[in-house]
């Protein structure tokens, strides 16, 4: 029988029976990676196990550890319960139904539509889907055979889709007698799929357009384990507990209104968080030489179509007429950063500048897409731009990569690293993007950082760095951002003197340290749950009174702790002591200073911390010292516990 050799990921050689597929591989490395495997990626694309292998093919098994092996899990899963709510409803037509991170979703066209109430009788029936473990087999129909099953069956999504393919082979999955439209790929059989939860439903319009029908989008999830699932769930209980829309308003931090939809409104507690974050942020620039600038929100549109944010960017800006003339909103604050560079020649002498901004941008963002302070049409980017000559650029790029760490480091926030690279649509050079991509790959193997690759993803003027934060609920925010850029100094004509005093171009980064300030703070928000670290909290201490009888000594305390420059507050309500610090509490305030007669007499405070509990009295001076010592050090405490 003939032999064929597969190439692994370790560089190593495995060697099959020829017909064999990547199943037959994974059980011939071992039992435990055949039980883990979900599917193959072969030759850098990713298939299904039973994939028949040729010789020379490289192979790797993918496992739910990995992005591929969820998304060939979830999309199974996805069609497991497309099956099932057909036999709950046989009258719903389905559309489309892929994996997204943590779950998966299927769009449903149903009249009465489906609700919660319907999860159940869902789940009943996909339980006994993965029970029965049918096979998920591949078919294939011409564009004409998939149009005439679903023309058939009176499914328009499905029609609409096919119409939309170019002429040629379509596949299908099929499990029982379930069939759909799919490119896969999936697992071997539906008892692979051993815990799974229905999650929610929400409505979504046809294609996200809201000219289209509306349908309902049943979000679910899946794992390979019940205890892999239980863990997801109650880490999703804890996200609603700390979902920073309620704790905003709770905490009385900043509010929305009709009147401005998707434009946040920040009370007074929520601007003192934000300054904070901003005096932080001004004392770290100072400490590494950059200069603060600030730039128009209105510029003409002719300087839009000059830096090609018109062609690119143009359906998510406002515009306006002045005097006549066209002017947008500015989206981004680059342009601006630029003609403040402009305005003076630059010498190889002024280089790196680093001139940063905090600028407020407006973009126009679907009401459908509008989620709190993650998605909003109005917010602050700390923006910076850095122009430089070429030789500068890695050591520029290794400086803010080590402030990024530094920053993140202050709030307790882990992060993982993508390089993005040339999108579709972009400006520029193929010699002007390898030049940029090749810069900031450097610069991260310089520094020994792990990264993911992310094609196509960069700017339309360059590529970038991203930095995924990682919250301690295990999600993934992506805040900042080093962007390279060799276009942006070639359209808007950038010179500096060089050393040989002829005039040269020079490169541009663009970097975020927050990113959006708003998002960041919502990041924040649900990290702390609200607990935000004693130097950032919007009220550091209240007093608490016992009794009527010690108000007097209760707002000395208050008063000398404001004259000490902290932000405090004295509770001189009705109710009784209990109450108040369970109010405090509420309010997430780090201490609460309990004063009674024996207080007063000694010129103490008996101090409570929200999670610490009861620390004893101590003399006022002493407990002045001791948050003076923690607001300095931005002492994290134990904040981000999730219990």
């Amino acid at each position: 029988m003939s032999t064929i050799r597969v190439n692994l990921p370790d560089g190593s050689q495995k060697e099959l029976e020829a017909g064999q597929n990547a199943l037959d591989l994974a059980k011939g490395l071992g039992p435990r990676l055949a039980k883990a495997a979900m599917g193959a990626e072969i030759n850098g694309e990713v298939k299904g196990l039973t994939t028949p292998l040729s010789d020379g093919d490289t192979v790797a098994i993918l496992t739910f550890d990995t992005e591929g092996g969820k998304d060939v899990f979830r999309h199974s899963a996805s069609h497991v319960m497309a099956s099932a709510i057909l036999r709950v409803r046989p009258d719903a037509k389905l559309a489309i139904g892929p994996p997204i991170e943590d779950g998966f979703y299927y769009d449903i066209d149903a009249d009465p539509p489906l609700t919660a109430d319907d999860f159940a009788a869902i789940e009943a029936e996909m339980e006994k889907t993965v029970r029965a473990d049918y096979p998920f087999e591949r078919g294939e129909w011409s564009k004409n055979e998939a149009l005439a099953h679903y023309e058939r069956v009176g499914n328009p999504y499905k029609v609409e889709l096919i119409r939309d393919l170019d002429d040629g082979t379509i596949t299908y999955y099929r499990h029982d007698d379930f069939v759909d439209l799919c490119r896969g790929p999936h697992l071997p059989s539906t008892g692979k799929i051993k815990a799974f939860k229905l999650l929610s439903v929400a409505g979504a319009y046809w294609r996200g357009d809201e000219r289209r029908p509306m349908l309902q989008r049943i979000y679910g999830t899946a794992f390979p384990s019940q205890k892999e699932l239980d863990e997801h769930v109650r880490l999703l209980a804890e996200a609603e507990r700390r979902d920073h829309r309620k704790l905003g308003k709770q905490l009385d931090l900043f509010s929305f209104h009709p009147e401005g939809p998707g434009f946040p409104f920040f009370h007074a507690k929520g601007m003192i968080v934000l300054n904070q974050l901003m005096e932080f942020w001004r004392e770290e620039h100072r400490k590494r030489q950059y200069g603060e600038v600030r730039t128009p929100i209105i510029l003409e549109r002719k300087l839009w179509e000059q830096s090609g944010h018109w062609d690119h960017y143009k359906e998510n800006m406002y515009f306006t007429q002045i005097d006549e003339r066209d002017f947008a909103v500015k989206p981004m604050n680059c342009p601006g950063g630029m003609l403040i560079y402009k305005a003076t020649l630059h010498s190889y002498r002024d280089f790196p500048l680093r001139l940063a901004e905090v600028g407020t941008v407006h973009r126009h963002e679907k009401s459908g897409v509008l989620h709190g302070l993650f998605r909003v049409r109005v917010f602050t980017q700390d923006d910076a731009h850095i122009f430089m000559t070429p030789d500068q650029i890695q050591g520029e790029v290794i400086g803010i990569i080590d402030f990024v760490d530094a920053v993140y480091k202050v709030f307790g926030l882990e992060y993982a690293v993508e390089l993005s690279t040339r999108p579709e649509k972009s400006i520029g050079t193929d010699e002007m993007w390898d030049l940029a991509t090749s810069a900031l790959r450097n610069a991260l193997d310089t520094k020994g950082i792990a990264y993911k690759l992310n094609e196509g993803d960069g700017a339309f003027y360059g590529p970038k760095i991203d930095f995924h934060v990682r919250d301690c609920l295990k999600r993934s925010w992506q805040c900042a951002t080093i962007q390279l850029d060799f276009a942006m100094p070639e359209k808007f004509d950038l010179e500096y003197v060089g050393p040989d005093g002829n005039l040269h171009r020079p490169a541009v980064i663009h970097r975020v340290i927050y990113g959006a300030i708003e998002r960041f703070l919502a990041v924040l928000i649900e990290h702390f749950g609200g607990a935000f670290p004693a130097w950032l909290a919007p009220v550091q201490c209240v007093v608490i009174p016992i009794s009527d009888g010690q108000n007097a000594y209760a707002c000395q305390v208050r008063d000398r702790l404001f004259e000490a420059g902290l932000r405090v507050e004295a509770d001189l309500s009705d109710d009784t002591m209990k109450y108040k610090i369970r109010a405090a509490q509420t309010q997430q305030v780090p201490y609460m200073l309990v004063v009674g007669d024996r207080e007063r007499e000694s010129g103490a405070v008996s101090v409570r911390h929200r999670r610490k509990g009861d620390l004893g009295a101590m003399p006022l001076d002493a407990f002045v010292s001791r948050i003076h010592e923690e607001i300095a050090l931005k002492a994290l405490d134990d904040a981000v516990e999730t219990r």
